[in-house]
């Protein structure tokens, strides 16, 4: 075990306790896993691994249970498709295509041989990225996803930022494109974006799913197919529309047979899995009050999978989903009975067997392989190998937070969803008279949603005696479209008022100290964070409740007399100044805020009257930011505006900035100082000195 266990007994106040776990061991021994998929009796992953930069890799166990990297450094898989990405390679008879990071082009991989460019490097008039993979009717192409960037500048003055379009094509396996860029065949054009291209089992017809700004893919999409010709289908005549619209997501298609499809759809508010007929009205297989599915962020990750014998594995449910198996002909939906709370990155099939992400609280994310019993037999029992753990080794059981799930009643009635993580630490206690800090954790998204698993970043403050709440607020998803539809226009407000209901609560309930609340979060999370501590909402909380009784060291940055709910805020990466996100965000995204904020220019007193920037004021508590320099999705401007503004203002914050690091930290050397920053931060705002951590440097000191 590299973390070890205490014996003996300690007095020391929260945040003080010494602790096993180190940044090092969050960054080092943490990897991640995504998109497994079953091929020709192999188990396939990618697997990113901060140790090496935050390199992404393809890992492979054949029959023989040996697993084995296939892509040496420094081949990075990793697509920038919509800057989120997706799944990046696809397992080919004699070994695969992969999406290299530095040059975006696709290589191919046979065994023993070095990678050999399928398509063409990026040029002076546009560049072109690819994602979402499957194999063409004729096995001599792969059907993707195709992103060109063209060169110039767009509206905001950024040069090489010119019109971005997208289009299904088909690349030739022989590398015939690599020289030759007009060997990529165009399949479909005419929408802004694309997902899920399937060809038909016969080979004649293509269905896909499609979206235009300035919907984002669960708001509305559509699922289209049409009959394949010698050209490129960009005539919505020549398509069949068959489920979908502006106001009705539909996800991942799969062919059942050559005239029918499997495919999500929340037309009824709940991603549901149905059965789409060419000829015919679609048909729910297991209506329920429960999501089948969750939001379209990275391409290629399907979230149910066929098995052979027709029955369908889903992952279902709410706060603690469950992998089950669907008779799609009787509508009974079965669940096995595993060790598992969390599913992620989608689900792959072959044969009886199906793969995909899962873990829990005590149990890290994992690659596994469920065998599936036949039908007839008890479905019950499903026999699961674990390929992969994200961690070799986990910490004592003591050192871990057991999360409790919590139903709270926001200002206006609604229930908010969150996870409560206790400080957990056997070797420590803290004096009896003290309540500990607690810190409410924001996801991103916002339509992302937090579950109960075993994260070693958590375990990091948890085991030094700092609690964590992770909410899921109105905007999540997981909870059925009217959940997610809680945030439409109120950006800023209901994720704000969210959040410190969640803080509050705990503090009503004496199991934290109201004056050491503090509040972070990454991306649309930092905006929540940052705007929890600068609008009205936020900066002017309630009356402090009882039971807070220990004090903010003397030594506390900015003392304790401040006015809201927060006595600290660290923003990773957030979003601060609405005007400047929406001018200056990758394509994707660029028109998001019409849907959580209002359309510009019609909403612009808005835009000015809900951003951090501009708001901070004598309320506004410290702030931490910390932000990637070449994060082309949220740009180092909104971590400099606001840093700026609270200058001005005199508030203490600081200010970390990363080269190298883009939208959503990597490098093992930056999540280590990442953590170290911000428990370092926390304890000079709180009044504690966690132990072994170097004090980061505030600015504008009071």
């Amino acid at each position: 075990m590299i973390f070890g266990m205490q014996m003996a007994t300690e007095t020391a106040s929260y945040g003080e306790w010494p602790s096993p776990i180190a940044g090092a061991d969050v960054a080092r021994k943490q990897i991640g896993l995504a998109f497994p998929t079953m091929a020709d009796g192999c188990v396939w992953w990618q697997e990113m691994r901060p140790a090496e930069g935050g390199r992404q890799t393809v890992v492979c166990q054949g029959p023989d249970g040996v697993s084995r990297e296939l892509l040496p450094a420094p081949w990075n898989a990793r697509t920038r498709v919509h800057e989120y990405g997706g799944r990046s390679y696809l397992p080919l008879a004699d070994g695969f295509l992969f999406a290299n990071f530095s040059d975006q082009r696709l290589y191919r991989r046979r065994d023993g041989i070095q990678p050999e460019p399928l398509t063409a490097a990026p040029g002076p008039d546009a560049s072109d990225r690819f994602a979402d993979f499957v194999l063409g009717p004729g096995g001599n192409e792969a059907w993707c996803v195709r992103e060109r960037h063209c060169s110039g500048r767009d509206q905001a003055g950024r040069d090489g930022a010119g019109p971005v379009s997208r289009a299904i094509v088909a690349v030739p396996l022989d590398g015939s494109a690599a020289d030759d860029p007009d060997a990529v065949r165009v399949l479909v054009s005419g929408s802004d974006f694309y997902a899920f291209p399937a060809p038909s089992p016969d080979g004649t017809r293509l269905a896909w799913i499609c979206w235009d700004h300035p919907q984002m893919p669960w708001d509305g999409t559509e699922l289209r197919v049409a009959a394949l010709g010698d050209g490129p289908v960009s005539d919505k005549n020549e398509q069949q529309l068959l489920m979908g619209g502006e106001a009705e997501s539909v996800l991942a298609p799969i062919w059942r047979d050559d005239r029918s499809l499997y495919v999500i759809s929340d037309r009824s508010g709940w991603w549901n899995l149905y059965l789409a007929d060419l000829l015919a009205f679609p048909r729910a297989l297991c209506p329920r009050e429960e999501e089948f599915a969750e939001p379209l962020w990275q391409l290629g990750r399907y979230p149910y999978a066929v098995l052979d014998d027709g029955r369908i594995v889903v992952v279902h449910g709410q706060d603690q989903p469950r992998l089950g198996v669907l008779d799609s002909g009787t509508g009974q939906l079965t669940d096995f009975d595993l060790p598992y709370q969390v599913f992620g990155s989608g689900l792959s099939a072959s044969g009886r067997s199906v793969v995909t992400i899962a873990g829990g609280p005590a149990v890290p994310l994992s690659v596994i392989k469920a065998d599936i019993p036949a039908a007839g037999q008890s479905r019950q029992a499903a026999e699961v190998h674990e390929l992969r753990r994200a961690l070799d080794s986990v910490p004592e059981a003591g050192y871990l937070p057991v999360p409790r799930e919590a139903r709270l009643t926001g200002p206006s009635g609604s229930v908010v969803h969150a996870f409560v993580y206790p400080p957990a630490n056997p070797a420590v206690r803290a004096p009896d008279d003290e309540l500990p800090p607690y810190i409410v954790w924001v996801h991103g998204g916002p339509t992302s949603q937090v579950g109960p698993r075993l994260d070693l970043e958590k375990a990091f403050f948890t085991s030094r005696g700092i609690g964590i709440i992770d909410v899921n607020y109105g905007g999540s998803s997981g909870y059925g479209r009217a959940y997610r539809e809680r945030l439409r226009g109120q950006w800023g407000i209901i994720d704000v008022a969210d959040v410190m209901t969640a803080a509050l609560a705990l503090a009503e309930a004496g199991e934290a100290d109201y004056k050491r609340l503090g509040i972070r979060g990454g991306s649309a999370g930092g905006w929540t964070a940052l705007a929890a501590v600068t609008s009205g909402i936020g900066a002017l909380g309630p009356a402090a409740p009882h039971g807070a009784t220990r004090e903010a060291g003397s030594d506390a940055v900015g003392g304790t007399g401040r006015k809201g709910v927060f006595a600290a805020a660290a923003s990773y990466f957030g979003v601060s100044d609405l005007r400047g996100f929406a001018a200056q965000t990758h394509d994707f995204e660029s028109r998001y805020l019409d849907g959580l904020i209002g359309p510009l220019p019609e909403c612009e007193s808005l835009y000015a009257e809900r951003a951090p920037v501009g708001h901070v004021n004598d309320a506004t508590c410290p702030v931490l930011l910390l932000q990637g320099l070449d994060d082309p999705i949220v740009p180092p401007a909104q971590s400099e505006s606001i840093a700026a503004d609270l200058a001005a203002h005199g508030i203490p914050y600081a200010y970390l900035a990363f080269a190298g690091e883009s939208h959503g930290f990597r490098k093992a050397e930056t999540i280590i100082a990442s953590l170290e920053a911000e428990v370092s931060f926390y304890g000079q705002i709180m009044g504690f000195t966690p132990p072994g951590v170097p004090r980061v440097a505030m600015a504008c000191r009071r």
